[in-house]
């Protein structure tokens, strides 16, 4: 996957700026697919592939018009854009100014560099992993919209968790007949290589066969047989489950036969106290 990654930023640089990426073809040629792709480069960039595209664009063109690109059009259409107006928006998300601005006075500008990926070899967060296969069941409970958020604490969430009673909560637990069992939080419905502050689904809920009935009051999210990554983690809430987020991609699918494939991602606790948490994340997979 690290050579595939750099494949990829290659043929970012190789490319016109205004020619557009054929990823899913490109994830083929390499033998895996655009989600799994897609997720992996967000997760070790530290950004989705869009964005470092836009960017690489954004320094090519601000360099072209430091240098005293006399038409801003022409150099709008170089990188893609069709109007002064769009490129003008995406160069000043990038750079802080306008592209005039760049031109009179030649910055300042902001530069990204070309990405280069290295597998680390120092195994530097013990991984606990279990691959689950699990038949077809349906995820239900209490579901909200929520923007994406890297690090830290989620205050959307939090908010939605404490409207949620008590009594819906033991509820809930007794609702639940399927494997990860107990209270699950659930993130669905989000772009493999969004951006923070995409919105997503984050239901708080738990995991019931396909056949039991689902009570009327319930969001339900029905999920088809699959294998799945158990990854199980302690520590400190939440650094030490975005830690292991970030491991996964670093560590764990670089060196084993297993890919991403769409689906939740499930995280299920078996010990929280606000501020240090026993858990398990659920990352739904199929061989690579």
């Amino acid at each position: 996957m690290i050579g595939t990654l750099n494949a990829l930023v290659d043929l970012v640089e190789a490319l016109g700026t205004d020619e557009e990426i054929d990823v899913a073809a490109f994830a083929g040629d390499h033998g895996t697919t655009e989600y799994h792709l897609r997720r992996m480069f967000s997760a070790l960039a530290g950004m989705p592939l869009s964005e470092y595209v836009r960017r690489r664009r954004m320094t090519h063109a601000g360099a072209e018009l430091a240098a005293g690109a006399p038409n801003l059009l022409d150099v709008a259409v170089r990188h893609g854009y069709g109007s002064v107006e769009a490129f003008g928006r995406a160069f000043r998300a990038v750079h802080g100014i306008g592209p005039a601005d760049a031109r009179r006075d030649g910055g300042p500008l902001r530069t990204q560099p070309t990405l280069r990926f290295r597998l680390s070899v120092e195994g530097s967060i013990p991984m606990d992993v279990t691959i689950a296969h699990s038949p077809a069941l349906v995820l239900v409970g209490h579901a909200a919209e929520v923007p994406l958020i890297h690090e830290g604490v989620n205050p959307h969430i939090q908010a939605h968790i404490a409207a949620i009673p008590p009594e819906e909560h033991a509820r809930l637990k007794e609702l639940g007949d399927a494997e990860p069992s107990g209270i699950l939080a659930v993130t669905a419905d989000i772009e493999p290589d969004a951006p923070e502050g995409a919105l997503l689904t984050y239901l708080h809920g738990v995991a019931v066969q396909a056949t039991t009935p689902v009570p009327d009051d319930l969001d339900a999210l029905p999920l088809e047989g699959g294998s799945w990554a158990v990854f199980a983690a302690r520590g400190p809430f939440p650094t030490t489950l975005q830690n292991l987020w970030a491991a996964t991609a670093t560590e764990w699918f670089p060196s084993n036969p297993w890919r991403l494939r769409p689906g939740p991602s499930i995280v299920r606790y078996l010990e929280f106290t606000g501020d240090f948490a026993s858990c398990e994340l659920w990352l739904p997979v199929e061989q690579g």
